[in-house]
């Protein structure tokens, strides 16, 4: 393996760009945390489940992992994250929906009566 050519790519890069490295490790990190949380609740539930948990770091590593697909200029990696985006946004929508509906079903009906 030829090193010089990694120690001069490491020397040319700029400021700016180890950011965007930074940036673009951290949102793969954050997007391959979903997996992670996955496997281990699947593991202790003994079988296959997806948990809330999954959606939210679907949507936080996909928003930056499309922040990320942006300023590469990327047209796939733009296109697979922006629908990402979407399943994800639409299945956590249906989560908070559904929590609301819960809650709103447990609440002690009120009478609509003054005196009751």
């Amino acid at each position: 393996m030829d090193f010089s050519n990694l120690i001069n790519w490491w020397q040319s890069i700029s400021n700016v760009e180890l950011m965007w490295l930074t940036v673009g490790f951290l949102a793969q990190s954050m997007f391959s945390m979903r997996f992670i949380i996955q496997w281990i609740a699947s593991e202790k539930a003994k079988q296959s489940i997806v948990p809330e948990a999954f959606w939210y770091f679907s949507f936080i590593g996909g928003f930056m992992l499309f922040i990320y697909a942006l300023h590469r200029m990327d047209p796939v990696f733009i296109l697979g994250q922006g629908t990402g985006l979407f399943i994800y946004s639409r299945n956590i929508y249906l989560i908070w929906k559904n929590k609301k509906l819960n809650l709103q079903s447990n609440e002690p009906k009120q009478s609509v009566y003054a005196g009751e």
